[in-house]
């Protein structure tokens, strides 16, 4: 944590270290840069801490509590969440790291969430509890819906399937090709850039097949949407988280997948 700690108030003397501060690994300037706001987002109208901005600015999320600037940003592999918030008027900065993923945002944030609360000398919210109680309904939701969507996948598998027309390399300009192939029997699904995202095509809805990523560590199962030339051959992908609580970093919807072989 040592590393941490020192990073942090790397931050907070604006670039200066050292135990007199001699040193300096990024100017006032750049800090500033990088502590300035260069998207603008959404405010949280929460009155609770009275927020009046939001946005991102150089690797760091800005905003306000109750007048005192807020700066933060989290941090999650498989396994492992964290979170680092620096509240500068304070002098104050506080780093969460969990052994958790996927809904393990709610650990960390209502640990934060309940420091931070304390040193601005605020009542208890409960936030562990609120957190919980969200966590659940929203899971609950989910399930649903991906219920449903896998009920109708087994419904179907029994039809025929012209696979020829769908087997072939798809490229995505940023993220690279992904191969439609025959893995014995089954259509098959995967992106040679991110090994771990293969796996079967089911038939779910006429163009439109659900595919359950062997790597199942985080909840990213999709749709996968094809569309047809006047041949009837496949000359595109979509894809689609088919839960609403995929974890943001699966962008499928950003791909565009264009048929080169």
């Amino acid at each position: 944590m040592d590393d941490l700690c020192q990073w942090m108030l790397l931050h907070l003397n604006a670039g200066k270290y050292g135990l007199d501060k001699e040193k300096e690994l990024f100017t006032a300037a750049n800090h500033n840069e990088m502590w300035k706001i260069h998207t603008v987002m959404g405010v949280d109208k929460n009155p609770r801490y009275n927020s009046h901005f939001s946005g991102y600015g150089l690797g760091w999320f800005l905003s306000d509590v109750k007048g005192s600037m807020k700066v933060e940003h989290t941090g999650g592999l498989p396994g492992m969440l964290s979170q680092t918030i620096l509240i500068p008027d304070m002098d104050l900065g506080m780093v969460i790291l969990t052994n958790t993923s996927d809904d393990g945002g709610g650990l960390f944030s209502s640990v934060s969430q309940t420091i931070l609360d304390m040193y601005f000398e605020m009542d208890d919210f409960k936030w562990i509890d609120k957190y919980s109680d969200y966590l659940k309904k929203r899971g609950s939701r989910g399930d649903v819906i991906t219920d449903k969507v896998w009920k109708r996948v087994d419904s179907l598998k029994a039809k025929p399937i012209d696979t020829k027309k769908y087997v072939g390399l798809y490229k995505d300009s940023w993220f690279g090709t992904g191969e439609v192939f025959m893995n014995g029997d089954q259509l098959w699904l995967k992106f040679h850039r991110s090994p771990k995202l293969n796996g079967p095509l089911k038939r779910y809805e006429d163009e439109t097949f659900a595919v359950k990523w062997e790597y199942q560590d985080m909840n990213a199962d999709a749709f996968v949407t094809f569309s047809l030339d006047e041949f009837g051959n496949a000359e595109r992908i979509k894809i689609k988280g088919i839960s609403p609580n995929i974890d943001f970093s699966f962008d499928f919807h950003d791909l565009d997948l264009k048929r080169v072989d």
